[in-house]
């Protein structure tokens, strides 16, 4: 029987964060999330299970909406909260989304910013 695309998606995420998690050698997971609306990212440290920082386009007085633009911001703000906690080296988990448009300009701004990966 053939899978839904929401089935196909949750698929591929599962699989990149397999082999994600035996590439990492300890690094953190940058992981995006993204919505129709909005964008999140969040910096997750695996072994012991937490969310170190995180950053979305609802964040601010205005809220910045899903357009390229927002998304780099989100990798700006998140990059920026990962190095004033001593995190300079990540692993990029783009969680099943095909590396394009927001996923893109969020992952560029975020090494732009000071993050490694």
């Amino acid at each position: 029987m053939a899978l839904s695309p929401r089935q196909q998606l949750a698929r591929r995420a599962q699989r990149n964060r397999t082999r994600l998690k035996s590439l990492s050698n300890g690094r953190p997971r940058l992981s995006v999330f993204r919505s129709d609306k909005n964008i999140y990212a969040q910096v997750i440290d695996d072994a012991s299970g937490v969310t170190v920082v995180a950053a979305s386009s609802l964040e601010g007085d205005k809220k910045q909406g899903s357009n390229a633009a927002a998304a780099s911001e989100v990798g700006k703000l998140v990059a920026q909260r990962a190095l004033e906690k001593g995190i300079k080296d990540v692993v990029f988990d783009r969680g099943g989304y095909i590396y394009h448009g927001r996923v893109k300009a969020l992952a560029e701004a975020a090494r732009e910013a000071g993050l490694n990966f």
